[in-house]
């Protein structure tokens, strides 16, 4: 049997939970299992050196900066390395580069092009536990590129797909997927087990993990298991929705979680010209950027005009605001608007779009809460409503008993 393990940087904090995790790790060796490990930079150490760019540069080159980040992962997976060699286990750090991982050059959000993982299946025919450094890899001009925060998911899904491992388990400081974030939710219920299509809409709207690892999961058929690093707790287990267990029948509440994310921040474009090529002009430049717009209202026309409004993460604003700025004035807009302090809460699930009602009694539990709608948007199993960022975590609550998560299966 071949694992695939990953352990994320609240895991890794100091010597002492570098050892337990090793423990863990020589555990499942221990029962005949080959393992492969990704490893997040150790507690916060991702931030500390972002802020020791900062103070040496008020604009990092992307190139550099991703050299410096990746510096982090690399002393966590040879911490691992030397722990597991301690208790007899042998052992091999790789960084991204050793381990295969070939990326595009967009440094800071690098898309992996390719594996090699002939260095890995080698180090496992050897009888080494393979320890990975997560969240990096190279260009074709061996260029080291970082995959975005929080990647350290992906990678390990990827290997996992790459390597066709039995299991990909991820272990975090949370023991599974729950039906709310329990930080707004103290009676979320976690979930024994979730399809790919629901926890990719949970991860892209709030939920803990990586929603490219979750995409890369769903594509290669890869079962992916969240646990807890600190606790020997069942977990919940992301899978093609065809192996799920339980009831079959129709009647059934079809919301799955509740998800919620901070940081939102609303751009409008007001006094643009209603006509063709017009959101072409707008969202390119974004893109170009490699900036992630999300939710897109365009008002009723009005006399040849019209305003344009989207949604973008907080992290963004100051770049999306040069490129709005630049091309204002080519869609004839006269002003532009921003609306900070926002969030984003959604209920997520399978089949909503055949089930009349839901979204009602989601506006009408908000509203009934005095919670104020900004924006709303759609997919074939999600609703979101953009509210103030205040009212977030009252909302989560009503809407999690609203549609009686406590009861979800």
């Amino acid at each position: 049997m071949l694992i695939v393990q990953k352990y994320g940087g609240s895991s890794l904090a100091d010597s002492e939970m570098i050892k337990n995790v090793a423990d863990r790790i020589a555990y499942s060796h221990s029962k005949g299992s080959q393992v492969v490990v990704t490893v997040s930079a150790m507690g916060d150490s991702t931030d500390g050196l972002l802020k020791i760019a900062s103070e040496v540069s008020s604009l990092p080159d992307p190139r550099e900066l991703d050299v410096l980040l990746s510096t982090g992962e690399l002393q966590s997976c040879a911490l691992v390395s030397m722990a597991l060699q301690s208790l007899g286990k042998n052992a091999i750090s790789l960084s991204g580069a050793q381990a295969g991982i070939l990326t595009d050059s967009s440094y800071g959000k690098a898309k992996i092009s390719s594996l090699d993982l002939g260095r890995i299946k080698d180090e496992l025919n050897n009888g080494n536990i393979v320890v990975v450094a997560g969240f990096q890899g190279i260009t074709s001009e061996y260029d080291v590129t970082t995959l975005g925060r929080g990647a350290s998911d992906l990678t390990a899904v990827a290997l996992a797909a790459g390597l066709n491992a039995d299991r990909c388990e991820i272990y975090t400081d949370v023991d599974g997927i729950y039906t709310a974030d329990p930080r707004l939710v103290p009676e979320a219920k976690k979930l024994k087990e979730i399809d790919f299509e629901e926890m990719l809409e949970l991860a892209s709207y709030g939920a803990k993990m990586n929603p490219r690892s979750i995409e890369l999961g769903m594509v290669y058929g890869v079962p992916i298991m969240v646990a807890s690093s600190f606790e020997d707790k069942e977990g919940t287990l992301i899978h093609e929705v065809k192996k799920m267990s339980g009831n079959v029948g129709e009647i059934r509440n079809r919301v799955s979680g509740i998800a919620t994310e901070k940081g939102v921040v609303k751009i409008t474009l007001c006094g643009v010209e209603d006509k063709p090529g017009i959101a072409a002009s707008l969202f390119a430049p974004l893109a170009e950027a490699d900036i992630s717009v999300d939710v897109i209202v365009q008002n009723a026309s009005d006399l040849g005009k019209t305003d344009l409004t989207f949604t973008v993460k907080n992290a963004d604003l100051d770049r999306s605001l040069i490129k709005v700025e630049e091309v204002a004035n080519e869609i004839g807009s006269d002003r532009i608007d921003t609306m900070v302090g926002l969030a984003k809460v959604s209920i997520v699930g399978t089949g909503m779009q055949d089930s009349p009602g839901y979204a009602s009694k989601m506006f009408s539990a908000l509203a009934d809460t005095g919670v104020n709608i900004e924006m709303i948007t759609t997919s074939e199993i999600r609703i979101t409503c953009i509210i103030d960022e205040n009212h977030l975590s009252e909302a989560a609550r009503v809407l999690h008993d609203v549609f009686e998560m406590v009861k979800a299966d």
